[in-house]
């Protein structure tokens, strides 16, 4: 069944036999090269910051990304191993609808935040640490604020408004993040985690497997997204030791009859140093070891998303994601509910002028913004 791995956790759902899923924007012309170039943040956002917190362990800092200038904040919370950059494409389309402004953080132990203890990623540190942000940028008079979070976001979302960590919130978006199939998923998410690879040779190449293996579908987010879920390897898995001693050996070579041995052997080897000297880029985060904080992020998470009093909006890929307390209070009209086809689990990413559309009526209906003069709904 194509969504009985549905990893509302984290990372997309493995990739469909062939390399492309159903729906995906890659597929071009004969002849086209596609182009996995990276792209900068600043294409999209208008400033990045760090915003340094207090807390019991001393001082956290939390990379963020911002847009616009008037009216509501739409506060972004991305998946488990994304990062702030996720929300990209999604900022730029959003800020041509609706006059609000978008603050994206990078959560504790992803994208360029640096914490003290970045193996705490319970909910509850999290949310707090959300709560946190907002009073940093805010102080105590913080501007009407709607929180959207997907995936593990969404989790931490529900649970920063539930904890009322934002006293000025007006609404709450959680997308493709459903107490159900979340906790499903988790049997098989760490086979899906030793699947994928361990190393890219370059951000290009990540960008790349990114897109073919469906985890993020649209080629434009994927190459501006990426960069926040891998880095470049601390240490070069070809030490300088390893790198003189092949030429060492090399040179004492001098008789005749090995020398055509030797050739062959000095191919070999520099092919192997070369290989290991392109394979510099691995991930942020290691998700198979935040496996103890998975139960905590999702179980209950329909009943504490159902409490919240502000008004809420579910997006969801497939309807299929619904258990059975969120089809109760949909039938019951706790929330707004909206299921965007044809996308895959990082739907903020594979479809952002959908998800941006959607979230801009929710906004506009509920009285929390206006649509831009000039643009037609």
């Amino acid at each position: 069944m194509e969504r009985q791995l549905h990893l509302n956790l984290l990372p997309s759902r493995p990739p469909m036999p062939g390399g492309f899923q159903s729906g995906s924007k890659m597929k071009m012309g004969p002849g086209r090269k596609r182009d996995f170039t990276p792209l900068s943040w600043s294409q999209y956002f208008e400033t990045m910051e760090d915003v340094e917190v207090e807390n019991e362990n001393g001082k956290d800092i939390f990379r963020i990304y911002s847009s616009g200038a008037h009216g509501p904040v739409l506060l972004l919370l991305h998946g488990g191993g994304h990062s702030a950059l996720s929300w990209a494409v999604f900022t730029a389309v959003i800020c041509n609808r609706i006059s609000c402004r978008v603050v994206a953080m990078d959560l504790r132990a992803h994208g360029d935040s640096k914490v003290k203890n970045p193996e705490d990623l319970s909910a509850d540190t999290m949310a707090k640490d959300v709560g946190r942000v907002v009073e940093s940028l805010y102080g105590d008079n913080p501007p009407p604020i709607m929180i959207i979070g997907h995936s593990m976001g969404g989790a931490i979302a529900v649970h920063t408004a539930a904890a009322n960590h934002i006293p000025s919130l007006i609404g709450l978006c959680v997308i493709d993040v459903v107490e159900g199939t979340a906790m499903d998923a988790l049997n098989s998410m760490q086979n899906f985690l030793r699947s994928r690879p361990k190393t890219f040779k370059s951000l290009e190449n990540a960008i790349e497997w990114s897109v073919k293996s469906g985890q993020i579908r649209n080629i434009e987010s994927a190459r501006v997204s990426m960069g926040g879920q891998v880095k470049k390897c601390e240490e070069s898995s070809s030490s300088p030791g390893v790198s003189r001693s092949i030429g060492e050996g090399i040179i004492e070579e001098d008789e005749e009859e090995e020398a055509a041995e030797e050739s062959t052997k000095k191919r070999m080897k520099e092919d192997d140093q070369e290989v290991k000297k392109e394979s510099v880029f691995t991930w942020r985060v290691e998700l198979s070891k935040t496996e103890k904080y998975w139960d905590g992020w999702f179980r209950g998470l329909s009943a504490l998303f159902l409490t919240c009093s502000v008004p809420k909006l579910l997006l969801l890929a497939g309807v299929d994601r619904l258990d059975k307390d969120l089809t109760i209070g949909q039938m019951q009209g706790k929330f707004q509910m909206q299921v965007l086809p044809q996308c895959g689990h990082a739907v903020h990413e594979d479809a952002p002028e959908k998800v941006a559309d959607a979230l801009a009526s929710f906004m506009v209906r509920h009285k929390f913004t206006e649509f831009k003069e000039g643009y037609l709904c």
